[in-house]
């Protein structure tokens, strides 16, 4: 395993997910598709989809959702390195779609990947890029501490490190998340957040403003939603607009920005086509009811540049 260098290495929770189907309220019922979802899994999936080397990392339960995770990663061809925990289920959660917007409800609590530790990083792994985020820091003391070796030991040599925000209120609150969540982000060399999580954890309400909360960080990226993404980096402040979406189902489409821009950090691109890459990844998540779409070939995303 040592011998093999992987474009991507990610480590999270990734969760079985329901989703009344037609989208509906959850109320309403009566018919659920299932499916997989988790942040890092997200990333991992649609990485490997395009024809990148993709290790992930997690515990599930002996389950039958633990069994759907593995298949659905295998079969988007992810490198699975996941251990079976007979006495923890795997973690579940609901989606609730209405008007007002896509409600989530967790059952993950005691979950097999919340007993994830720093063990994980004892095998020999090497990647061109390490993918963290802060859903994992918020599940235990022992993940907190997983996510805090990672970025601050750099056990993978020669990695760059990536780091999503990803702040979840029912997870944990402000008082806790906002310090943490911005010690580990200034430890990394690139980070993903949401211009309204920034303001939620920090009160930044511009992308200037965010940068100011994380200085530290060689690449900052600050995603605004329908009005588009700035980068701070080596080329300075980056702006690029949002192309205009007809929104199905919002759930996974920050995931899908940072699986379409770290495919563009590994081929190189410029700056702005990297947020372009970011922008047409999360598209495909906006029109799509699953946390993971149907994405174009690679030589033809990257055509489009």
């Amino acid at each position: 395993m040592g011998t093999v260098t992987f474009d991507l290495l990610t480590i999270g929770e990734a969760m079985a997910v329901a989703s009344p189907d037609p989208p509906r309220p959850l109320n309403q019922g009566p018919r659920l598709a299932l499916g997989v979802a988790g942040a890092e899994a997200n990333v991992a999936a649609y990485l490997a989809r395009l024809g990148r080397s993709v290790a992930y990392v997690a515990r599930i339960g002996a389950d039958p959702f633990g069994e759907l995770i593995s298949s659905f990663l295998a079969a988007s061809g992810v490198a699975c390195f996941l251990e079976v925990c007979p006495d923890v289920p795997t973690g579940v959660y609901f989606k609730d779609p209405s008007p007002a917007g896509t409600r989530v409800h967790y059952y993950r609590a005691g979950s097999a990947a919340s007993t994830m530790d720093s063990s994980v990083w004892s095998q020999p792994w090497a990647a061109r890029i390490v993918h963290l985020s802060g859903i994992t820091p918020a599940l235990s003391s022992s993940c907190a501490a997983l996510v805090a070796h990672g970025l601050a030991a750099r056990p993978v040599a020669g990695a760059l490190y990536s780091f999503d925000v990803n702040y979840r209120s029912r997870l944990w609150p402000v008082s806790r998340a906002a310090t943490e969540l911005a010690t580990l982000a200034n430890q990394a060399d690139l980070v993903f957040v949401g211009l309204d999580e920034a303001t939620t954890l920090w009160g930044a309400r511009t992308p200037g403003e965010v940068r100011d909360v994380l200085p530290k960080c060689a690449t900052l990226v600050v995603k605004d939603g329908a009005v588009g993404a700035t980068s701070f980096g080596s080329t300075g402040a980056v702006f690029v607009p949002a192309p205009s979406v007809d929104v199905v189902e919002p759930v996974g489409a920050g995931d899908a920005f940072a699986a379409g821009y770290l495919f563009g950090v590994l081929h190189g691109v410029r700056e702005e086509d990297r947020l372009r890459l970011g922008h047409a990844l999360a598209a495909v998540a906006l029109t799509t009811v699953g946390d993971v779409g149907a994405v174009p070939p690679p030589d033809i995303l990257l055509a489009a540049l």
